[in-house]
């Protein structure tokens, strides 16, 4: 397997080279670089199987550099920092990274879902969903649900609702659409945090956008659009109703 590592800081750089050295001996480094414009004339001549991409270079983006090539025919794994959009965007999008510092245990996992046999078409619609959000001026604009069997590329504002069900979450979608996805919806309220959706209670994320009213019988719930009804936790039941109030003057 080829790779090639794209990231400003050459320190970054020789660590990932050395961990692939020493823990991955089928994995070869053809090329690196710190810049997109280095980046895409690395990629252009080695034509690599795995890319490690900084997130942010001198140059611009790294998406930048994944949007001058057509199609994208290798595994991408981001390298960001932890307290970044960027960070938002790749989670929703279903794409892999690493954080800085490097971890090996990181690195591994993330090496590991990358030997899966690449599909094109699955890989496409996710860095579309990337693009989006990285455009969206800290917004997240698109999420990637990962069901039992396809992946679904969906509009943020679309989300109504979503309930936990133990280690699954049910997302509740305008138009009567119903998707189930393996993933907890803690991970959700992390990546979906300032896009509109909030947390009720234990088992409910809820978009500001579908509230109708909020009830103060039977220890309070929420009224939504579409004619559902979610029950507020006590101890945020404040925070929930100065969020009401916070979006409808924004």
């Amino acid at each position: 397997m080829k790779a090639i590592i794209v990231d400003d800081e050459p320190a970054v750089r020789n660590t990932i080279s050395a961990l692939l050295k020493d823990s991955f001996r089928d994995i070869t480094v053809s090329a690196q670089a710190g810049s997109v414009r280095e980046g895409f004339a690395a990629v252009t001549e080695h034509q690599p199987d795995l890319l490690f991409l900084d997130v942010e270079l001198p140059d611009g983006l790294g998406f930048d550099l994944l949007k001058r090539i057509s199609p994208v025919t290798f595994r991408t794994i981001f390298i960001t920092g932890h307290q970044e959009y960027a960070l938002d965007a790749i989670k929703v999008s279903a794409l892999d990274y690493i954080l800085k510092p490097i971890d090996l245990d990181e690195l591994a996992l993330a090496i590991n879902k990358a030997r899966e046999i690449i599909n094109h078409d699955e890989e496409q619609l996710k860095l579309q969903a990337l693009s989006e959000n990285l455009a969206g001026k800290k917004v997240l604009k698109r999420i990637i649900l990962r069901t039992s069997d396809s992946l679904q590329l969906i509009s943020v504002s679309d989300i109504i609702r979503a309930e936990a069900d133990s280690n699954y979450t049910h997302f509740h979608l305008s138009g009567g659409k119903h998707i189930m996805v393996s993933r907890t919806i803690k991970e959700y309220e992390a990546m979906l945090s300032g896009s509109g959706l909030i947390r009720v209670h234990q088992s409910h994320l809820v978009n500001l956008n579908y509230i109708d009213k909020f009830m103060k019988r039977d220890g309070g719930y929420l009224q939504l659009r579409d004619g559902s009804s979610v029950p507020v936790s006590p101890n945020l039941k404040q925070k929930v109703l100065q969020a009401i109030t916070d979006h409808l003057y924004e």
